[in-house]
């Protein structure tokens, strides 16, 4: 069964270098079978990632085919690959298109890992375009299998290998108290 990627759109206060405090609207990738467990797993993270009051503002089912993190870079790219079939019965070349959400440093290294990835790849290709993508993190969901394990252990490498670079959005959010919130 392949995964179901699910981009959440995460809202919270975040203190900068200077300690002033600002509103930052993030997006994060989850793997999940459903909105609801997209939901309640993008709370189970963030609540270990910030100690910060939180808000979901958004979840959609990402069109990512594939997840590839690489060591040592701290941005995702979304690379488009168009597979490319002949049509035997029309006679016509048909581009069939389908995304990556690749981790890299820049656009050249991502082009370079998208590659790396599309090795062993019978049919023909093409990269027709490779865009730095707003995904800070991805959550992948792994079952605790022992055949998982090792999966989840180089993953978690991978991910702790790559520095944290957040991109601040000006936003005038504010939180409603929990006693004004109970009506």
């Amino acid at each position: 069964m392949s995964a179901i990627w699910y981009e959440c759109k995460v809202k919270y206060r975040k203190t900068d270098e200077t300690g002033n405090q600002k509103v930052i609207s993030e997006p994060y990738l989850v793997d999940a079978l459903s909105y609801t467990e997209a939901e309640s797993r993008i709370n189970e993270e963030m609540a270990a990632y910030t100690s910060e009051e939180f808000k979901i503002t958004n979840i959609k089912v990402a069109n990512y085919a594939e997840i590839h993190p690489f060591e040592n870079a701290d941005r995702w790219f979304k690379s488009k690959i168009s597979l490319l079939a002949y049509d035997e019965e029309s006679g016509k070349e048909r581009k069939t298109n389908m995304y990556f959400l690749v981790q890299a440093n820049d656009v050249k290294e991502a082009y370079d890992n998208t590659v790396e990835t599309m090795k062993g790849t019978m049919g023909d290709y093409s990269i027709p375009a490779i865009t730095e993508s707003p995904i800070m993190d991805v959550f992948p969901y792994f079952s605790g299998e022992d055949d998982k394990l090792e999966q989840l252990e180089k993953f978690n490498a991978l991910k702790a290998s790559k520095p944290e670079v957040a991109v601040e959005v000006e936003d005038h959010m504010e939180f409603v108290a929990e006693e004004e919130a109970v009506v």
